[in-house]
């Protein structure tokens, strides 16, 4: 009898839940990439880290996502040809696109814009309807309500508003809080879903003078988890909100609340869940990142399947991690709309029985838009057209800024901080967010806020002796790069502009960063000091103008924005590292 595709996907299930995963075989230039199937009698979608983009756009995947230690060669740290391996995907077809840097150019105009919310609509509800509604969840992992002009003149509500379009049932956060608190609570009063946060808690300060709170018992803000009766049977749901948010953002923005990732009150929650809400199985909701999920995976019992966010890392396939309980299947779901991933589950009978992951690039040119979410993304646009597509130059080349190292784009940003500011050197955050841009095509003013849209956008200037600057670039470094998932934040390396260096990444914390270089080929001088600009200052409230401004009166002085250089960083101990390729 021959091997029919859904005996193929069925093989994939089964193989997933004994952690080997065989590389799929089929022609992909000819398949439906959207006929999937069913399986099992519980679908849930999830969608993480869309960062406000309604519309279709161009995203480039990183040759720079390198893994240290114990995730050194693993998933998600892979990129290029190594990644297409691994997923046993061929090269030049739709999905080798969707998933890495290769050929970029050339395949974005093959394949067109990717993600668009009323596309992403169109195939959630093609994929519920295949199932029934009553048997499916839409999940979204955080990072929805910021990142775009429409959600900053908006203050995050236009986009509370399309997911309630898009049918959102539950959802975490991590930029949703960086409205702070008043303003969040005013878009979560309008959510239709659930907002799921189990580590968020409320400081001692806070809890005594009484600030509201789900559970005042427990001083938790949020509710921390929820059961779903689904397919006939019941699964738990926890949310896991960013857990370094104090950190990575200005405090002031959530000064009542602490968060975590906190282990021990989750396996608490997974142990309630089983046994006194009698789940079939137990999903984490997570914006951790994957490497943080791969490492808590591995010491929290009874999750049965983490759907994880943050990092951005769009990974086809979960990875298969054993714990003392059994095992996690830990899933990452990519960034920017690009993706939608499909978990089918067979589930009841209080266990979970088998398992199918799909994640699904969205090529807009592959899906006809839901008309009604399409008119409405138009309507909500529509009062800010004029300053919106506003012209400020044309891309000079691609510009681009996810990776671990220097993008175009941040060069970009760079630039026009050192021009504008009058700065020797420049400092970019190492944002993973926004669109990437083609050769000749317009920057506008929508395209120049989806890079830098925040709430504590404004610039600095500040004079700084190069240990000062090498303190800095050693912090931020070992964020990336620390041996311990727990102790990174996952954003990339900050950006440098108006200076050359080399990266050690294996190395420890002090000893990463080393010849430091000006651009006039003098070295940086520890006791010297320099003018350094920047923005996005997470320590201090700045009263300078805000980055758009300043890039777009640069941006002006261009006909094309041409990068005259790209700073550059020199790695030290990658060579033959799979997350690394020089490109």
């Amino acid at each position: 009898m021959p091997v029919t595709r859904r005996d193929t996907l069925r093989l994939l299930a089964a193989s997933a839940l004994l952690g080997v995963v065989p590389p799929l075989r089929r022609a992909e230039a000819r398949e439906d990439l959207y006929d999937i199937g069913r399986f099992g009698n519980v679908r849930i979608l999830h969608q993480t880290d869309v960062h406000a983009q309604a519309l279709p756009l161009f995203f480039r995947e990183p040759s720079a996502n390198i893994g240290v230690a114990d995730a050194a060669g693993r998933p998600p740290h892979l990129v290029g040809e190594a990644f297409l391996k691994q997923f046993g995907i061929a090269a030049g077809t739709p999905r080798a696109h969707a998933f890495t840097y290769l050929d970029f150019e050339e395949a974005a105009h093959r394949y067109g814009r990717m993600g668009g919310l009323a596309h992403m609509k169109a195939l959630i509800d093609r994929f519920r309807g295949e199932v029934g509604a009553q048997n499916s969840l839409l999940l979204d992992g955080g990072d929805l309500w910021q990142g775009s002009a429409l959600a900053s003149l908006t203050d995050g509500a236009a986009l509370v508003e399309l997911g309630n379009r898009l049918g959102i049932d539950v959802m975490t956060g991590h930029w949703e809080f960086t409205y702070g608190e008043a303003q969040f609570r005013k878009n979560l009063a309008v959510f239709k879903g659930e907002f799921l946060a189990q580590n968020v808690f409320l400081t001692d300060e806070a809890a005594f003078n009484g600030a509201p709170s789900f559970d005042a018992d427990t001083g938790r803000v949020f509710r921390p988890a929820i059961v779903k009766e689904i397919g006939g049977a019941r699964l738990g749901i926890i949310g896991q909100a960013f857990p370094y948010q104090p950190i990575a953002h200005p405090q002031r923005l959530v000064a009542d609340w602490t968060f975590g990732i906190r282990e021990a009150e989750l396996q608490k929650l997974v142990d309630a869940l089983r046994s006194k809400e009698r789940a079939d199985a137990v999903l984490l909701l997570s914006h951790n990142g994957m490497d943080v999920d791969l490492k808590l995976a591995s010491r929290v019992t009874g999750i049965d399947v983490i759907l994880g966010g943050h990092t951005h890392d769009a990974v086809p396939q979960p990875s298969v991690v054993a714990n003392a309980g059994g095992k996690t299947l830990v899933a990452n779901a990519g960034s920017n709309g690009k993706f939608l991933a499909v978990l089918d589950l067979d589930l009841g009978g209080g266990r979970l029985k088998g398992v199918r992951y799909t994640l699904v690039p969205v090529f807009a040119a592959m899906i006809a838009p839901d008309a009604d979410l399409a008119a409405r993304i138009e309507a909500l646009h529509a009062p800010h057209r004029a300053k919106l597509d506003e012209k400020l130059a044309d891309a000079g080349e691609l510009l681009y800024r996810r990776g671990n190292f220097n993008g175009t784009m941040d060069q970009l940003i760079c630039d026009a901080l050192r021009h504008e500011l009058d700065a020797e050197i420049a400092l970019s955050p190492g944002f993973r967010w926004g669109p990437s841009l083609l050769p000749g095509s317009p920057i506008t003013m929508g395209d120049l806020m989806a890079e830098t849209a925040i709430t504590y956008p404004d610039v600095y200037v500040q004079e700084m002796t190069g240990a000062q600057l090498k303190s800095i670039m050693e912090d931020v470094c070992d964020n990336l790069f620390n041996k311990d998932p727990y102790l990174q934040q996952g954003g990339d390396m900050v950006r440098i502009g108006g200076m050359d260096y080399a990266c050690a990444p294996d190395e420890a914390i002090g000893h990463r960063i080393s010849e430091m270089t000006l651009d006039n080929g003098k070295p940086v001088e520890a006791e010297k000091t320099y003018r350094v600009a920047g923005w996005a200052s997470v320590s201090l409230a700045q009263e300078g103008r805000p980055i758009w401004d300043v890039v777009a009166r640069y941006l002006k002085q261009q006909r094309s924005a041409k990068l005259a250089k790209v700073n550059r960083v020199a790695l030290k101990g990658v060579s033959g590292n799979p997350g690394y390729a020089a490109s």
